[in-house]
């Protein structure tokens, strides 16, 4: 069975035995590239951004270090990659930032050019006017106190007017809701949440250039991961139209964290999305292409 039927197959079922008010949409697999570079910081990707062109690249790994790429492309296929640079991601103080104070997971770029990276090990978000610059750290709310050491901010979003919004991998609302928090440039809110389906976690999250909000996802177990892609219309502090665009099975792909939504030059909607090696021999850095319907 092609992999596209197989994924819409998968989805169907899933969604044939809930009782959910979802669409499922077919997303088209494109392809997938196994990266492999020599240097001792390469691997542990835990997001990515790449341009409107396609061509070019940021990538952060969750070990405090960021990089910028040009991506080798042979119609819709990836065919190489080439490191340009990398850079420390470092703390207020210029520093190297080791264990889990360093574990920088969410990545957005705003339209002056600065990045923010959101942190799970230590919650925060902080802002870089540059790569390699020392950290602005924005306020932390009483609400960052309580998350899960390891299951925070992985997913980091910009919209169209510079605000910011995060969401933990782990940590829920009393009534096991996903929240969702929205940085303005003043304060933190929390203007809504998002139900968890089915044991997926969120692990990265991205606004497209339709205004939607897409929101990677992943599920674990013993004999590997399984990746799922929504996303929902964001309306002021309202979420509607909430979509499915793929499901996959066990082991279909690595260990997918990063996701990157963007049009190419025939104008469609393309997700490409990083998988974390997590530094292990047995995983792979894998960079993963769908079409999605629009």
């Amino acid at each position: 069975m092609r992999r596209r039927l197989a994924i819409q197959l998968i989805a169907s079922l899933f969604l044939a035995g809930s009782a959910w008010a979802v669409e499922v949409k077919s997303a088209e697999y494109l392809g997938s590239f196994a990266w492999r570079a020599g240097h001792d910081w390469f691997g542990g990707f835990s997001a990515i951004h790449v341009s409107d062109d396609g061509q070019r690249a940021w990538v952060l790994s969750d070990r405090s270090t960021l990089a910028s790429v040009r991506i080798d492309r042979d119609g819709d296929q990836i065919v190489g990659i080439r490191i340009v640079g990398h850079w420390p991601v470092l703390s207020s103080r210029g520093r190297i930032m080791p264990g889990s104070s360093g574990d920088s997971e969410g990545l957005a770029l705003a339209p002056d050019g600065s990045f923010y990276i959101s942190f799970e090990g230590v919650h925060r978000v902080a802002r870089y006017a540059v790569p390699g610059a020392h950290a602005q750290v924005l306020p932390r709310p009483k609400a960052f106190d309580g998350l899960d050491q390891n299951g925070s901010f992985e997913g980091l979003a910009i919209d169209t007017q510079g605000r910011l919004y995060t969401l933990p991998e782990k940590s829920r609302t009393a009534n096991g809701d996903i929240p969702v928090y929205r940085w303005d440039g003043r304060a933190w809110s929390t203007p809504f949440v998002l139900i968890q389906r089915d044991g997926f976690l969120p692990v990265a999250a991205d606004f497209g250039p339709d205004g939607r909000f897409y929101v990677l996802e992943r599920a674990v177990s013993l004999t590997g991961f399984r990746s799922r892609l929504r996303r929902w219309q964001i309306a002021g502090d309202t979420t509607t139209a909430e979509e499915i665009l793929f499901q996959t099975g066990t082991g279909t792909h690595d260990n997918l964290e990063g996701l990157s939504v963007w049009r190419d030059g025939q104008g469609r909607l393309r997700a490409t999305m990083i998988s974390d090696d997590n530094f292990l021999a047995l995983q792979r850095t894998e960079l993963v292409e769908y079409l999605l319907p629009d």
